[in-house]
């Protein structure tokens, strides 16, 4: 007999839709049964190109409206990477036609919005998740090891800090929608530093920090202003502080420190692993000794590999998201900590925005 799959539709063509394809195909427990798009054509054009790469056993359906694939008895589950501002709606849909969701980031331009989204979820007993595939690697896991152990030379968290960004090409101000306020309002605070605040969240044991502060460095009004650069401030009770750059301005980065009482544990690429079999991070530390006149600094670095593939594999953390979805929602319970975690992301961007918009004045943060 053939194991139990999830059948997955997916809302829109966008192109990070076809990563996720192949996500969806290599995970084991799901199968993509329809594609849907406001053109017929480009639906079947986005089928045909991701069918040639990775083929599922029965080719997908093209739908040529939203509103079919949602009325489609055989989807279970739906992904959608559609806009921000445009996430709403189908949402809400989707958890009234009884479909499980996962949603790209941001989930929503803002807190309230994505409440609305998440009383839906929770009112059709449909899963809800948020799509950051980071959560969802095995090196995550060992860092989280590293970090609550007294031995590995880290000692408890005093700072966090991380950075995601990227230069934008030419032309992307005119054409990419991460520049049009009514479609991305949060600009690179919502496409990249979404990844910076859950990072920071994640390292604090999922405890929201107590205040914050922002700063818009650059934006473009489209018509109303979206970020271009931000930085960000969170100060968590018990001495804990994070900080955090993002960017569409700067080249690409997208590491994270942790600074610790006893040393640090630093990462190179925590939002996409760099390609390879491989994924790592390092554990650093410092012995300061003073002999007479000589001062000497002498380095400890241990560099952790974990056995896990980047894009395209069964064992990249794209297809572990999709994998880990489906395994839920097929062992027929929620879990709640899912929309709770993209919730608490969203109340800590709300509160770096509001921040921003007052010069940069400290604003706390509600409790979730």
């Amino acid at each position: 007999m053939n194991p139990p799959s999830l059948r997955w539709g997916i809302l829109g063509t966008a192109a990070i839709a076809r990563r996720n394809w192949l996500a969806i195909r290599l995970s084991g427990n799901g199968t993509i049964v329809a594609v849907a798009s406001r053109d017929l054509a480009r639906a079947r054009d986005f089928i045909a190109g991701c069918q040639a790469e990775a083929p599922f056993a029965t080719r997908p359906r093209a739908f040529g409206s939203y509103e079919e694939l949602l009325a489609a008895p055989d989807v279970d589950a739906i992904y959608i990477p559609l806009p921000t501002g445009l996430r709403q709606e189908w949402v809400v849909r989707a958890a009234e036609a009884g479909k499980h969701i996962v949603c790209e980031k941001p989930c929503a331009p803002n807190a309230a919005v994505l409440g609305v989204m998440l009383a839906a979820c929770r009112e059709h007993r449909v899963q809800f998740m948020d799509g950051v595939m980071f959560r969802h690697n095995d090196r995550l896991a060992r860092m989280r090891a590293a970090l609550d152990d007294p031995g590995a030379g880290v000692g408890p968290l005093r700072r966090v800090e991380s950075a995601f960004s990227f230069r934008a090409p030419e032309g992307f101000l005119d054409r990419d929608i991460r520049a049009q306020s009514t479609l991305e309002p949060l600009g690179c605070l919502g496409d990249l530093g979404w990844y910076c605040i859950q990072l920071s969240l994640w390292a604090a044991g999922w405890r929201l920090p107590v205040a914050v502060t922002g700063r818009m460095l650059a934006s473009h009004h489209s018509p109303a202003p979206v970020p271009m650069e931000f930085s960000g401030e969170l100060r968590f009770a018990g001495g804990l502080s994070a900080g955090f750059f993002c960017s569409f301005l700067a080249g690409h980065q997208q590491w994270a420190h942790f600074s610790g009482e006893q040393g640090r544990l630093l990462v190179d690429d925590f939002v996409l692993p760099y390609a390879g079999e491989q994924t790592t991070f390092e554990l650093r530390g410092a012995e300061f000794r003073i002999t007479g006149c000589d001062f000497h600094m002498e380095p400890h670095v241990r560099r952790i590999t974990v056995a896990e593939h980047g894009h395209g594999h069964a064992t990249a953390q794209e297809t572990n998201l999709f994998r880990h979805f489906a395994a839920q929602v097929l062992g027929g319970g929620l879990d709640d900590s899912w929309p709770a975690l993209a919730r608490q992301t969203q109340l800590v961007l709300d509160a770096c925005l509001a921040s921003a918009a007052a010069d940069g004045c400290s604003v706390p943060v509600p409790v979730a």
